[in-house]
């Protein structure tokens, strides 16, 4: 059984940092690259970050890109996502997804993924 499970989240002031962790369990870890999407109340689940299997490639869409990074751990089975400089506007579920062999053009597409955490809460206060 494939499980993903982030920790990590919490409260946090404008201008700080978070890191979150996905610990995957069940697969063969380096066979997926690994992403990360957010979703606030009312919106629809939002690209953040991705890494290729091996780590070469990575990808984030403007909005974060700069301040976020994402990286990966084969060894321990494990996804990080670097949030500095956070905004009122990165307040969010923050969900970790493995997509098997996704190459770095689909990174985006959350249709992609195979497999989905529960989830951790980020919330940034101004």
């Amino acid at each position: 059984q494939v499980q993903l499970v982030e920790s990590g989240g919490g409260l946090v002031q404008a201008g700080g940092s978070l890191r979150l962790s996905c610990a995957a369990s069940g697969l063969t870890f380096s066979n997926y690259a690994m992403g990360w999407f957010r979703q606030a109340p009312g919106t629809e689940r939002e690209f953040v970050a991705a890494i290729s299997w091996s780590g070469d490639n990575t990808n984030y869409p403007d909005s974060v890109k700069g301040r976020f990074t994402i990286s990966r751990d084969n060894a321990k089975n494990t996804v990080y996502l670097q949030m500095n400089s956070l905004k009122p506007e990165d307040t969010a579920v923050y969900y970790c997804a493995a997509g098997f062999r996704l190459n770095i053009g689909t990174f985006y597409d959350s249709r992609r993924y195979n497999y989905w955490g529960q989830g951790t809460q980020v919330t940034v206060s101004s």
